[in-house]
Parts: C-alpha cells; sequence; structure tokens
C-alpha cells in the first residue's frame, strides 16, 4: 500500500526540567493542517519526577523522554491504556501511577505458564513473574493494575473489543517480526481500541534495508502496515530521533546502551552515541473493520 501522507509533524521539544512547561505549536503534515501539541500537564510531569522511580530508570530520561512521549501521544490521567510487553516495568513505573486514580493501567504482559519447553519460553516467564511481583509489591502506588497475555500467536487478544483508549509499545516491534508475529499485534491492538483511540509506538528506526534480526524496523513499513490494519497515522515525532546512531554495529542495536552486547570493547564509544534513534509515531483507529 502506497503512503499518501508525510512523516512530519518533527516536533522540536525543549527540556522538560521535571516541570510542566508548555510545548510549541507544531504543523502535523500529514493533513497540512495546524495541530496544537498537548502539554505536559502537571500529574503527568509529577509521575516523572517521582521519587517512586528508581534512580537507573531516571538515569535514561536522557534518551527516551518519558514525559515528552506521553504527551505526544496525549495520554490523559482518566484513560484506559494497555501497555503491550512492559518488560522490566520502565514506562510502567510512570504510567500506573499515572492512570491510578481516574484511569486504568493494563498490562500485556508476557506468558507466565508457558506449555512449552524453550529458553525463548523460560525467559519470558521469568520476567513475566517478575513483573507480576514488582506490581503486587507496590500496590499502594500503582493501583489496581490490570493484566492480559499477549502470547503470539497463540494469545493474540488484548481484552474486549473496542474498550481501550490507548495501546503503547515501546521497542518492542522488532521482537515480534522476527517470529512472523507482527500482523498479528497490529490487528489485536486495533480490535481492542474504541473508534478515534490511539496506537502509540516508539521503536529503533532502521536504515533501508535493514532486517529486523538487527533490533531496527523501517518507519515506512510500519506506517504501511498499520494502514493495513485500519489505522491512520495522526502524527510523528522526531523527540527520541539520536543522529549520532549509525546503526552499523556487529552486535545490532543491542551493542548501543543499556544493553552494551559487547561489553568493555569500544564501551565509551558506544557511551558516547547513546541508546538507539528512534520512530515515535501515532496512529489513530478511525473505523471499526
Amino acid at each position: 500500500m502506497k503512503r499518501n501522507m508525510m512523516l512530519g509533524a518533527l516536533i522540536g521539544l525543549s527540556s522538560l526540567g521535571m516541570s510542566a512547561a508548555a510545548f510549541a505549536a507544531s504543523t502535523d503534515n500529514t493533513q497540512n493542517q495546524s495541530v496544537a501539541v498537548p502539554q505536559v500537564n502537571a500529574a503527568l510531569a509529577q509521575a516523572v519526577a517521582s521519587q517512586f522511580r528508581s534512580e537507573d530508570n531516571k538515569l535514561r530520561d536522557q534518551y527516551r523522554h518519558p514525559a515528552e512521549t506521553l504527551a505526544f501521544f496525549d495520554v490523559k490521567p482518566d484513560q484506559t491504556v494497555i501497555e503491550l510487553w512492559p518488560g522490566g516495568g520502565w514506562y510502567a513505573e510512570i504510567l500506573a501511577p499515572y492512570l491510578a486514580d481516574k484511569g486504568h493501567y493494563v498490562a500485556a504482559n508476557f506468558e507466565t505458564k508457558p506449555t512449552v519447553d524453550s529458553p525463548r519460553a523460560a525467559y519470558y516467564k521469568s520476567a513475566g513473574l517478575k513483573f507480576e511481583k514488582w506490581v503486587n509489591d507496590n500496590k499502594a502506588s500503582v493501583g489496581n493494575v490490570q493484566f492480559v497475555t499477549l502470547d503470539p500467536p497463540a494469545k493474540l487478544s488484548l481484552g474486549k473489543d473496542n474498550s481501550a483508549d490507548q495501546v503503547l509499545t515501546f521497542r518492542n516491534l522488532h521482537n515480534w517480526a522476527m517470529k512472523g508475529e507482527l500482523e498479528g499485534v497490529f490487528k489485536a491492538a486495533h480490535d481492542v481500541l474504541k473508534v478515534g483511540g490511539s496506537l502509540g509506538i516508539v521503536e529503533h528506526r532502521a536504515n533501508i534495508g535493514m532486517a529486523a534480526e538487527s533490533g531496527y524496523m523501517d518507519e515506512n513499513q510500519m506506517v504501511e502496515l498499520a494502514n493495513k490494519y485500519g489505522f491512520e497515522l495522526t502524527a510523528s515525532s522526531e523527540v527520541n530521533a539520536n543522529p549520532k546512531d549509525s546503526k552499523n554495529y556487529p552486535k545490532g542495536v543491542w551493542t548501543l546502551p543499556p544493553s552494551l552486547a559487547m561489553g568493555d570493547q569500544d564501551k565509551q564509544k558506544y557511551l558516547d552515541i547513546g541508546e538507539s534513534d528512534r520512530m515515535t509515531l501515532k496512529f489513530t483507529k478511525t473505523a471499526a473493520k
């Protein structure tokens, strides 16, 4: 499917400084209309600055820009938000407390009761159980977190159809693409979202011709895939871009921090580059399909 829109609305975002600073207005070139960029509201700024977050996670803010990213996705504190594969809980540490009082945070977690015996299944089970324990240990802060299991291709339901306001995923697309499971995840996200709901994606951005095994994904292809499953690109942001990322590393994206897959070899070089260059895309479910 040809793209009939430009990947635009490159949003220049200033440093939050942990305040509820307003963002400048930007132009959404996908529709040639002026679009006001949502502000970082006080509740979101407080969630990002909260002492509840670990210091190690806060150190990654310089690369991941959580306040700016969630404001770009226009995540509101009274919404139902599903995060796909929250992993170690980096974003859950912000989203769950932010949504605890008025909204609903739903974790589409790893399979914690696998029916197959494999290193992959064992890894996901361990990580999923660790995340569940973190939620149970922090109920006073994260509230009533709900769980669904996302285990493509066997388990792809994210909840009742047309029930969620937002589905968010951070640096996960390559995992599903490498297993041929990505289309099913896009369909599941479309099914669970309300008409007008949003799919927010942050993902390592590939150079043309790179394979998913590198950890990087082609931005144009992701837009086309979303279009195929009934989404329209609302806007894109360069808030998580990194022009220092050349993307030609011995061990793919995992060569860069935080993984540093090369160990001490050229470690400072990769630390100086920082985390990967990332696409930040917001899609809208325009109609039931």
